[in-house]
């Protein structure tokens, strides 16, 4: 530090720096705030665990706001590609209306069965049971879909934990083979929970499972408007387009290959070829702005006695 310039301490810039954080923090988490209806306590009660506890790997990977919401983005592109699963979405969802609603709902479910009390996480399971339990319908080929079928849910659930996972080890740092297969065996949990009682519980089952999908993966003239909505993604906040510009890149370079071609999303591209640099800057900020967040409250939740 420079003779005379002010330490961040000090009364001058403390506020300041704080004021700052604050605002940065409050607009960076209205990208993904729920409107689901449901509020969660997540300092409440005293010594409960969830339905993992801060021994999971799950705690981890789930952690990190940037390689989650990239991670997010890479998800949601995806389950597209799967003509049943789109359907559903398409038919009973506003997703193309409200996009930050969409993300802000999974985010907060995944967050609440990460971190919330085992009371918040059934909460909000039971609460996607009764909303699955009324999406059905036709797909435009005919086919007769069920957001409860265990095979929909199923490739809903590999698409959004490979691609958490896959944001994890891009963006944030390794994790041995084990803990991956750890933590596939610990989102299986909530998957059974929600109704899928055999997804795939290894890296391997993972990569087995999604080779298997292909054959039936599409990509329509709807799933090109998922891509086009979630890379246009609008922002209320002019100053955050080319943050979440960079994530949805991010996201995109988290799916493999295979997806990227079928997606359309394989082309060079000067801004797509920048997005892992243009996150790993990024990235930082946004921590810093967040700061601790709930996988922190949680653990305070559980180390308290009363």
């Amino acid at each position: 530090m420079a003779p005379g310039s002010p330490s961040p301490t000090d009364p001058a810039t403390g506020p300041l720096l704080k004021r700052l954080r604050n605002r940065a923090g409050a607009q960076v988490r209205a990208l993904t705030r729920s409107n689901s209806g449901l509020t969660l306590d997540y300092d409440n009660p005293p010594g409960d665990p969830g339905l993992f506890g801060p021994d999971a790997v799950c705690w981890r990977v789930h952690a990190d706001f940037p390689a989650m919401l990239a991670g997010g983005v890479g998800a949601l592109l995806l389950q597209a590609l799967h003509p049943l699963a789109l359907a559903g979405v398409w038919d009973h969802s506003s997703f193309r209306t409200d996009m930050q609603g969409r993300l802000g709902r999974t985010a907060q479910f995944v967050a609440g069965t990460t971190y919330g009390s085992h009371a918040d996480a059934m909460r909000l399971i039971e609460r996607v049971r009764r909303i699955h339990a009324g999406v059905k319908g036709t797909a435009p080929d005919g086919q007769p879909y069920a957001a409860d079928d265990p095979a929909l849910l199923t490739w809903v659930h590999v698409a959004e934990v490979s691609s958490f996972l896959a944001g994890y080890l891009r963006y944030v740092g390794p994790l041995s083979a084990a803990d991956q297969d750890r933590y596939f065996e610990e989102e299986a949990r909530v998957a059974a929970l929600l109704g899928a009682p055999d997804v795939p519980r290894s890296r391997a089952a993972i990569h087995a499972y999604l080779e298997a999908q292909r054959p039936h993966l599409v990509n329509s003239d709807r799933t090109r408007e998922v891509v086009r909505l979630v890379m246009t993604m609008p922002v209320a906040n002019p100053l955050l387009v080319p943050a979440v510009r960079t994530m949805a890149d991010a996201g995109v370079a988290l799916l493999p290959a295979w997806a990227q071609q079928a997606l359309g999303l394989h082309r060079p591209s000067v801004r797509r070829s920048l997005s892992v640099a243009g996150m790993r800057a990024l990235a930082p900020t946004l921590r810093w702005a967040l700061g601790p967040g709930l996988a922190a409250r949680a653990r305070r939740r559980v180390a308290r006695t009363a």
